[in-house]
């Protein structure tokens, strides 16, 4: 996601600047920008695209002397990825970037406003400059401000502050998002990871959640909950791969561990207290529409086909779901009053993009669910969702799949409230467990481990059967979908009611059954299925909160309030238990065989 570089010192500050944000470029971003103060002399200079567009803007200028700098990338996840979104966000003397979300902007940005203060961005960031300024201009104490600052705000945060009224001086303070401190003599680096500070610092120090404080005459004076506190600095990695991972062995699994984190930014302004908004979509969007078509291919087909449980099922509206491929083909009916949904994961998927573009000769009112703004689908769509997901490197989708299922899930819901097909209790009950599934996607040590522990036993026989009932049988198919693009191994992903139809033959001691038991959903009947399978002498590994007597292996989940709570615990499961057996097979995880990210091709 977003990138943050800051430095203060004597050298060129543009050139480092724009060199850190290059080697953050892996994070993913749509926007960026610098903030230099040099005495009384402030610069700013911000562009939405690519890095050369901010680089064009600023051949002009270099800075002179000492000063004090920050640079930041911004991926697109409040307020639409424009210039005046772009950070640094200025205040009237002081300049802020921030990596994260602050869950309570907006009861700060009405405060502020309610103040007279005026403010030019959609974006959280805003508030905690104009916060600043605020503390600052009743007590002329920069660090006092800053750390009232600080202490309003909630949820997650790396943020970098610099103003005019202590022109010698960068705060900082983190929360729940990274960032590091880099050393060399007395020059002072900050950055979001290793890699804008490799071959420049030459020792670090990551902070810590909870801790802030100021950086100046070349020394870090660093505070936390209890006051002021001391840090032992360690030696920098000089591997840039290495630390583009943040310590894992490869991106997939950093993007497994980073779905907790940008499923609340998926949801951040979107999941209200009682309700579901979407900026992006106009008051009137559903009128009119009696049903929904829903294009997509790969995962993103399989995010679709969850997502038809919940618009029927919430909303009451009828949905269809078609592989773009065969859609293209089909001489497909289409009729005005259907809404026509194209998800991508790249927005340059190719039957997709032609798939829209079919939709849209015939007159049908069109959405795309995507990660990447200003892509062919995007641009083509009448309008678009981003996923919010950031970047994902790893071939075999992960994080873009969980992120889609949420805007989908959030789509329904939102369908349902303007069409009034739900009650207002149930779409209270449907938010509260949509605000815990970051919890629900957190992998814990004790799990990995486990699945580290079991992958060992799934490593021959002659193949898996995923299965599940209702909304898991979509999932069972992208368990599938994922072990076999990185294993290698056949895999198949089926309703557990349609094994006794033909597929139970195949049972026997090497057929690997993963079998998903929510406790929320149709328990009884596929716990009788599995039974079936287990009959026939199949090996069972369970995913399931209710222990089963039969499982060869049980992975023993925790959230059973709600199905998507389950659904999504479950997700993370069959994406560790597919990276662990490629691990153990010596398979590139990240970039599996034959396989490439974007298909642009037919």
């Amino acid at each position: 996601m977003c990138g943050i570089v800051g430095y203060i010192g004597p050298k060129e500050k543009k050139e480092i600047l724009l060199e850190g944000l290059q080697e953050l470029e892996y994070r993913g971003y749509d926007s960026a920008g610098i903030a230099v103060i040099e005495g009384d002399k402030l610069s700013e200079y911000k562009a939405i695209g690519k890095l050369d567009n901010l680089r064009e803007k600023t051949k002009k200028y270099e800075s002179e002397g000492f000063g004090i700098s920050i640079g930041h990338t911004r991926w697109a996840t409040h307020g639409k990825p424009t210039e005046l979104n772009a950070h640094p966000h200025l205040g009237a003397y002081s300049y802020v970037v921030h990596n994260g979300i602050i869950e309570n902007y907006q009861e700060l940005k009405n405060e502020l406003q309610n103040e007279g203060v005026k403010f030019l961005s959609q974006t959280d960031t805003e508030t905690i400059v104009h916060l600043f300024e605020k503390y600052y201009n009743s007590s002329n104490e920069a660090f006092s401000a800053f750390e009232k600052t600080i202490k309003r705000l909630e949820g997650a945060y790396a943020t970098l502050l610099i103003t005019k009224a202590a022109p010698d001086t960068i705060f900082f303070a983190k929360n729940g998002s990274p960032m590091l401190i880099g050393f060399d003599k007395e020059e002072i680096y900050f950055a979001s990871s290793d890699t804008p500070v490799i071959g420049k610092a030459k020792e670090v120090y990551y902070l810590e959640d909870g801790e802030y404080g100021y950086v100046q005459d070349g020394k870090v004076h660093l505070f936390d909950k209890d006051g002021s506190t001391s840090f032992t600095t360690q030696a920098l990695s000089a591997d840039k791969i290495l630390a583009q991972k943040d310590g894992y062995r490869f991106f997939m699994e950093k993007e497994i561990y980073e779905q907790s984190r940008v499923m609340s930014e998926t949801m951040m302004g979107r999941v209200l207290d009682e309700a579901i908004a979407f900026d992006e979509l106009d008051e009137n969007f559903f009128e009119g529409i009696s049903s929904i078509k829903i294009c997509a291919c790969g995962t993103s087909y399989h995010s679709a086909l969850a997502s038809a449980y919940l618009f029927e099922r919430i909303a009451k509206v009828r949905c269809d779901v078609e592989i773009a491929s065969e859609f293209r083909y089909k001489e497909p009916l289409l009729t005005k009053d259907t809404l026509f949904i194209t998800i991508s994961q790249s927005g340059e998927t190719a039957d997709t993009l032609e798939a829209l573009k079919m939709a849209k000769r015939a007159g049908l009112k069109s959405l795309s669910i995507c990660n990447v703004d200003n892509s062919s689908i995007v641009r083509e769509s009448d309008t678009a969702i981003l996923t919010r997901a950031g970047i994902e490197k790893g071939v075999a989708s992960t994080k873009a799949f969980a992120t889609q299922t949420m805007v989908l899930w959030m789509l329904a819901l939102y369908a349902g409230q303007e069409k009034s097909t739900i009650s207002k209790e149930t779409l209270k009950n449907e938010i509260t467990a949509m605000l815990q599934t970051p919890k629900a996607l957190i992998v814990t040590d004790t799990l990995h481990t486990k699945l580290n522990r079991l992958s060992k036993r799934y490593l021959h026989g002659h193949g898996f059967f995923f299965i599940g009932r209702d909304i898991f049988y979509p999932l069972a198919l992208e368990g599938a979908l994922k072990l076999k693009e990185i294993s290698y191994r056949h895999a198949e992903g089926y309703p557990a009611g349609e094994m006794k139809h033909g597929p139970i033959a195949l049972a026997d001691s090497e057929l690997f059954t993963i079998a998903l038991m929510p406790k929320t959903m149709h328990y009884d009947k596929i716990k009788s299925n599995v039974e079936e399978l287990s009959a026939r002498d199949a090996t069972i590994c369970a995913i399931s909160p209710i222990p089963f007597d039969l499982a060869d292996d049980f992975i023993q989940t925790t959230y059973d309030a709600h199905p998507m709570l389950e659904f999504f615990e479950m997700m993370v499961v069959t994406q560790l238990l597919a990276l662990e057996i490629s691990v153990r097979l010596g398979n590139d995880v990240d970039m599996p065989r034959n396989l490439a990210k974007s298909v642009t091709v037919e």
